[in-house]
């Protein structure tokens, strides 16, 4: 992982996982200790979770369902990210299908520095 981000540095980058950890920083209805390890890194990173509350989820199964699949996104892509959702759509899978646009007019002069989490909804055009 780290030679992928060494080779993106300067540059937007995304990162869509399927985590396997529940938190509510990602609007899961519940958390479980490996949220701690993805949280950290993102924020050690200063990487920015862009999962917005919905009354979809991102996984769906028998035994019930969760947001497990996070979309990640650095400083250079926080504002060029907009309008994600989680599709309605039949995926064929047990994890729902996630919508997002780019604004690509912000996205290479446009930098945040910001840490921790934080949004950023007054920002821009």
């Amino acid at each position: 992982m780290e030679e992928r981000l060494d080779f993106t540095e300067g540059n937007g980058l995304l990162i869509a996982v399927d985590s396997n950890s529940r938190s509510t920083t990602w609007h899961d209805s519940q958390t479980n200790k490996r949220r701690t390890i993805l949280e950290e890194y993102t924020m050690n990173r200063n990487f920015h979770i862009m999962n917005e509350e919905s009354d979809q989820t991102t996984f769906q199964s028998r035994r019930g369902s969760s947001n497990l699949d996070v979309t990640i996104v650095n400083n250079q892509l926080l504002n060029a990210l907009q309008n994600w959702e989680i599709s309605a759509e039949e995926s064929c899978s047990d994890h729902n299908i996630i919508k997002f646009d780019f604004r690509q007019d912000t996205y290479r002069d446009t930098e945040y520095s910001y840490t921790g989490y934080r949004y950023v909804v007054t920002d821009g055009n």
